[in-house]
């Protein structure tokens, strides 16, 4: 039983840790690349699809990585576990206090409503996202040692 719930822990948070590294380094230079007001229409569109995936499969990973924590607890590789559950849970709250916010904003705008700042608010959200994710692959890291 642990065994099942140590890989559906590690390959559920490393499916996680993809989408939001393709997220970071693929998807959102395209569109930031893209002409006139399409970067704007594509991050908006994103922020409403991911913003209602993403918060369940955060809470998802961080309830596994919890169970898996206290199901192994006292054997080899569980400090590993539990550290990554930490990070886990600073991803939630960053996602939270920091991207959250900006998105919640963003997944509404259209060319004829986005306010001057646009680009802005979306390079901070950029740059707190490029944070979550170093955060979320040290997670996934440990993850993947202590099932080694």
């Amino acid at each position: 039983m642990l065994t099942a719930l140590e890989v559906c822990t590690t390959v559920i948070v490393g499916l996680m840790v993809g989408v939001e590294f393709a997220v970071a380094f693929v998807v959102n230079p395209i569109l930031n690349a893209l002409p006139d007001d399409s970067a704007l229409l594509g991050r908006a569109h994103g922020g409403r699809m991911l913003g209602a995936l993403m918060p369940v499969w955060y809470v998802a990973s961080l309830a596994l990585t919890a169970a898996w924590a206290t199901t192994a607890w006292g054997e080899p590789g569980t400090k590993l576990v539990v550290t990554a559950a930490t990070l886990l849970l600073l991803s939630v709250i960053m996602s939270v206090a920091l991207l959250v916010p900006i998105n919640n904003r963003g997944k509404t705008w259209t060319p004829e409503n986005r306010p001057d700042d646009w680009k802005e608010q979306a390079t901070r959200w950029d740059r707190y996202h490029y944070a979550r994710v170093g955060v979320i692959i040290a997670a996934f890291t440990l993850l993947a040692a202590a099932l080694a």
